[in-house]
């Protein structure tokens, strides 16, 4: 069967990846690729010792109970997962199928890139709440919160009252300085995942 030019899309990590400013670099391919069928980004991180796969998990609000697929690409990397380091050179892949382990990624590497595949077990896949906030963390890195709170209420079109969500509209909330709606918005959320208590109480955003 012969190929068109819109039955494939070809794209080079590492290009696209020295686009970007700073020492960590994502690189969006679900959304760069509009791929629909499960989900795929990649990150670089260019000085050796620093995070390339911040820690985290995939069970609660923020996520949808995705099993994810890491693949160093190019450098090398020490995962640590479920508290047992991993070391990875080029070629490793690091299947976490636990939702609710804990999991992260150092470079031991200048130029590290790591690819991740993630979706959920025997359900369909639908972009996780944190990625159905479409341009939230470039609008809040810009300092830019109105932008921010718009993508993060964009969101709510697909996670109706969903505690990550309602975290970051409390905020930027507090960081535009309407301060009831920030509390509302957190008492909302902190009904939902009480661990968000605990992380409002060291986060900035709320400082003011």
């Amino acid at each position: 069967m012969a190929t068109t030019e819109t039955s494939y899309r070809v794209l080079s990590i590492p290009a696209e990846a020295r686009e970007g400013d700073g020492d960590r670099v994502s690189v969006r391919l679900r959304r760069t690729l509009d791929i629909g069928a499960f989900g795929a980004g990649a990150a670089l991180q260019r000085k050796a010792g620093e995070t390339v796969i911040p820690d985290h998990h995939e069970a609660g609000p923020g996520g949808d109970r995705h099993e994810e697929l890491y693949v160093v690409l190019q450098g090398s990397a020490t995962f640590t997962v479920d508290g047992e380091d991993v070391d990875a050179p080029p070629g490793t892949a690091i299947f976490v199928r636990d939702p609710a382990v804990m999991r992260k990624a150092v470079a031991t590497a200048d130029d590290t890139i790591v690819l991740a595949i993630g979706g959920p077990r025997d359900a369909a896949y639908r972009i996780t709440p944190a990625a159905s906030q479409d341009g939230f963390w470039d609008a809040y890195q810009a300092k830019d919160y109105a932008a921010a709170l718009e993508a993060v209420n964009r969101g709510f079109e697909m996670y109706p009252g969903n505690a990550h969500l309602l975290y970051n509209v409390a905020c930027m909330q507090a960081l535009l300085g309407n301060e009831d709606a920030a509390l509302a918005a957190l008492a909302e959320s902190v009904a939902q995942w009480e661990l968000y208590k605990d992380q409002a109480r060291k986060d900035d955003d709320f400082a003011s």
